[in-house]
């Protein structure tokens, strides 16, 4: 058990990041219903690079970009506003690059959303590199909003478990399914193939193992429930030779997963792990990463 103690958590505002792509736009109007859901303002950004595009730009070049950015806040703004009237909705036109101005823009406790894909070329095949960097790198909650726009509501939150070390992030799971109300569903993947060539390799160890994996489960359950009563929790371990596979067939039935995002190795470099990378790739519904010690006194909360 992590010797820092889970807080319950409180929703944040909520920051989109904007580039005039659709995949931005759908990723705006999802994060304004995650806004009014929490009952907090919603902060446009659109990060216009010119501090370093000043380098090599002329200053009418830097000035359309400006302009550019500037009409994109307004008609985002206007598009949120014709659904969610009374939301309050910020903009800002920053001049970082857009991976530094989403991650100033969010503070220490704000929540980033960013769309699965960014603007043209090869990047429109895949996640964005700047939704990539921000979930990697950032300090606080990183949603990519994927999946059909017009999506049917499934009715519930999916958060991927593993051990009693994740309660920390699972509560802000919880917090998510109770703003929705909705149930949780803990999911926790039993790979075998994680533990072929590991000291205990024998078939009873292997029973013992995944016996195990059940209770550690069921206790985060139980430990949810201890902070969120009214909140329906159902908690379920699957076997399988392949975790993110399972993972992206569940979030067909969930509206939202969230899963933990780990430590950096020695500190530096993107913290995705291959099960978080292929989530955010293909799943069918937005995904939440939460950084490790987000949600725990001594976390970076504040």
């Amino acid at each position: 058990m992590s010797s820092e103690t889970p807080v319950r958590p409180e929703l944040a505002d909520v920051v989109v990041g904007i580039d005039g792509s659709p995949s931005a736009r759908t990723a705006a109007l999802w994060a304004a219903a995650e806004a009014d859901r929490r009952s907090r303002p919603l902060h446009l950004v659109h990060a216009a690079d010119t501090d370093r595009r000043a380098y090599w730009s002329d200053a009418a070049t830097i000035q359309t970009v400006r302009e550019t950015g500037r009409d994109l806040l307004t008609a985002t703004e206007a598009a949120v506003g014709e659904r969610f009237p009374d939301l309050v909705v910020t903009r800002l036109l920053g001049r970082q690059e857009p991976l530094d101005g989403l991650r100033e823009a969010a503070g220490g406790e704000r929540t980033i959303v960013v769309g699965s894909r960014g603007l043209g070329g090869f990047s429109a095949l895949l996640l964005g590199s700047v939704g990539l960097g921000v979930a990697a790198r950032a300090d606080v909650p990183v949603i990519v909003v994927r999946g059909d726009a017009d999506r049917p509501e499934a009715g519930s939150v999916t958060a991927a478990v593993r051990d009693s070390e994740d309660l920390g992030w699972l509560l802000l799971a919880a917090a998510e399914a109770d703003v929705r109300k909705v149930p949780l569903r803990l999911l926790s993947v039993w790979n075998i193939l994680t533990h072929v060539g590991d000291v205990a390799t024998m078939l009873d160890d292997l029973d013992a193992a995944a016996h195990r994996r059940v209770r550690e489960v069921k206790a985060l359950a139980d430990r949810v429930r201890e902070w969120y009563p009214d909140l329906t929790v159902t908690h379920h371990v699957e076997t399988g030779t392949s975790t993110p596979g399972i993972l992206v067939d569940a979030s067909v039935h969930t509206d939202l997963v969230v899963m933990g995002r780990g430590h950096r190795p020695l500190g530096v470099g993107p913290s995705l792990g291959r099960v978080a990378h292929a989530l955010i790739h293909h799943a069918h519904c937005p995904v939440e990463i939460v950084p490790v010690g987000f949600g725990t006194r001594g976390g970076d909360t504040t």
